[in-house]
């Protein structure tokens, strides 16, 4: 249930024939601006992008989840299947961009939904947002779960020229079937390792993120996944601990009873350990990290094994080729709109 709402819908069930599994509905994000501004000092930007609020890759454990209800959602259902669609999101980047005011730095991708969900497929929202990234110069870094980054190599490749691109494809777990359960519309390990192979292939900076890493369930598979990242070629590695705000407590702990019974109790104790007797530790600095002898033996497992690998931190992004089209010096360029229809918008469909 929405924690803002007096009233909810309980559905039925997958089997009751009154109450069909929902089916994913685009609806279109009126917003006026794009950039979102960031002031956590354990979140590693200060301005991102989400183009889409809301996402279908479903994961069980989504601290994004919660956010839909300030939109009069809930975090469950609505959350994986009434998907906004910012239609203007490149239109008010340029126009950001575009503002003396601004302050060239990077810029993330999305830090909140993935930005590579399926919707993305067909409308381009997000590569449309890169296309006005390119024509800047501004540095941008991304991360997803989503094979179909490795579509905008062309982009990347060109903002790599300019040291102002990274992608950090997040990794859960290489177990095939507990990844099928857990992030039911996510491509599999495999298909984003085939990702950092492509983009690394290309000269783009490219990296893993363990991410998040479950105490008592995937955390054993550090080593195994942060190899696989450096065979694929990736050069640098992340990681980030299980984070389970508001509603997101309750509905991963009934996927842990429905999915993993024998393990559940296991993993929900360990959460507590590394939040201080919490399921969740909002605290700056905790929460994403965990505290205690689990959090620091968590670290310490994946600081030896990406040593190894020869995985470092994330690349620092430059601003150095930053520009303006139409500044004194710059010739204006029309190369990502063309015919100057910067408006014109695809139809979101059901």
């Amino acid at each position: 249930p929405n924690r803002f709402e007096r009233l909810h819908v309980e559905r039925g069930g997958w089997t009751d024939p009154d109450d069909p599994p929902p089916s994913t509905v685009l609806l279109r994000d009126a917003t006026k601006s794009i950039l979102s501004w960031n002031d956590s000092p354990d979140v590693g930007f200060d301005v991102g992008i989400n183009p889409y609020r809301g996402c279908e890759h479903a994961c069980a454990y989504c601290y994004a989840r919660p956010t839909h209800e300030y939109l009069g959602y809930s975090a469950g259902l609505d959350f994986e299947t009434r998907i906004l669609v910012k239609e203007r999101a490149p239109l008010l980047l340029r126009k950001a961009l575009s503002s003396k005011s601004w302050r060239p730095q990077a810029i993330a991708l999305s830090g909140n939904t993935d930005c590579y969900q399926p919707a993305e497929r067909r409308l381009h929202i997000t590569r449309r947002c890169l296309e006005v990234l390119t024509e800047f110069r501004n540095p941008v870094s991304i991360i997803t779960k989503s094979y179909l980054v490795s579509r905008d190599v062309d982009l990347l490749s060109d903002l790599a020229r300019h040291s102002a691109a990274a992608v950090m494809l997040s990794v859960t777990s290489l177990d095939v079937e507990l990844q099928r359960s857990l992030e039911p519309r996510a491509a599999t390990a495999a298909r984003r390792l085939g990702a950092v192979r492509v983009l690394a292939e290309a000269g783009i900076p490219v990296g893993v993120n363990v991410a998040p890493i479950i105490p008592g369930l995937t955390d054993h598979e550090i080593p195994s996944i942060l190899e696989a990242a450096a065979d694929a070629g990736a050069s640098f590695a992340g990681m980030i601990v299980l984070r389970l705000p508001h509603g997101v407590k309750t509905m991963f702990e009934g996927w842990l009873r429905q999915h993993v019974p024998d393990r559940a109790d296991k993993v929900l104790n360990r959460v507590r350990e590394l939040g201080d007797g919490a399921l969740y530790d909002a605290r700056f600095g905790a929460r994403g990290r965990g505290v205690g002898p689990w959090a620091e033996q968590l670290r310490a497992m994946f600081r030896v094994h990406a040593q190894r690998m020869g995985l470092g931190p994330s690349p620092s992004l430059s601003t150095a080729s930053f520009r303006r089209p139409g500044d004194p010096g710059e010739a204006q360029t029309d190369l990502f709109y063309r015919g100057g229809q910067d408006s014109v918008e695809p139809e979101p469909r059901s």
